[in-house]
């Protein structure tokens, strides 16, 4: 008899097994919804999914009478535009950064503490001073993300650079390699990889700082449209724009990590990811 622990699904029960939570929410959903519409037709709490479609679609596909513009792309060109900025400047500061401090002793005793104290503060409770400093454009929305997203990857970084085997270095030290080039070419292969991982770890905390951004001062973004529509109890604009966020937030991960897995498969190896 086998034990539960090394059942193993196949591939495609992985994916059925995959499917039926949601199936199981989407049911629950539309029973909830059909109950509260036969009340009252006209509730706006829980709207029936073809009237969600229809709002989608429009948003999708109408210009807005006041701007000319699409509302939906205008709104997913802008939160996505402000994102990977972010995200790019924070991968790269933490990329850097984690990698000075994880190879040179000297440098991780100067500023690792403050890394660590950095990585406390709630970016939340600091959005008013970077308004009061950037404004209200989009240095404040991106300075936002990248001082919520950075010490995270800085210190995942560095504790992987720590984590790495001391011969590596030792070997590095005795063919002749300086400390430059012990950080470039055996810490920063090991780490690059690390940071595609990192990344795709902070992108949900990533979208969280956006859409908190945007929700207090934009005039474009899928956080802002969401705050916007509240006061009116929009539930087919704000369902659909939480389920758009979602799976740009999946495509996004999916992309970082069959990049990561193309560039480098010898790292996926020894984790021991399976297809």
């Amino acid at each position: 008899m086998k034990r539960l622990i090394n059942l193993t699904p196949s591939r495609g029960g992985r994916w059925l097994l995959g499917l039926l939570p949601f199936l199981v929410v989407a049911m629950v959903y539309l029973s909830l919804s059909n109950a509260r519409l036969a009340e009252n037709p006209n509730d706006r709490l829980l709207p029936a999914p073809a009237t969600m479609a229809n709002t989608f679609y429009t948003m999708a596909s109408e210009e807005n009478q006041r701007t000319g513009q699409i509302v939906l792309w205008a709104d997913t060109f802008a939160s996505l535009e402000r994102l990977l900025i972010g995200v790019a400047i924070s991968a790269l500061i933490g990329l850097s950064v984690g990698l000075i401090n994880g190879g040179l002793p000297l440098i991780r005793a100067k500023f690792s503490p403050l890394v660590t104290v950095i990585s406390l503060i709630p970016p939340m409770a600091i959005l008013p001073i970077l308004f009061i400093a950037f404004g209200t454009g989009e240095a404040a929305k991106i300075a936002l993300i990248v001082i919520g997203v950075t010490p995270f990857l800085i210190r995942d970084l560095q504790g992987h650079a720590l984590r790495l085997p001391d011969e590596q270095l030792i070997k590095a030290q005795t063919l002749g390699g300086n400390s430059w080039q012990v950080l470039t070419r055996v810490l920063l292969p090991q780490l690059t990889p690390r940071l595609l991982n990192a990344t795709r770890l902070a992108l949900g905390t990533a979208w969280l700082f956006l859409i908190a951004a945007e929700a207090i001062a934009a005039q474009e973004g899928l956080g802002y449209r969401i705050f916007l529509v509240r006061r009116y109890l929009s539930m087919d604009v704000i369902l659909p724009y939480v389920a758009w966020i979602t799976l740009l937030a999946f495509l996004l991960d999916q992309l970082l990590a069959r990049t990561s897995r193309i560039a480098f498969p010898w790292y996926h190896a020894e984790e021991g990811d399976k297809p």
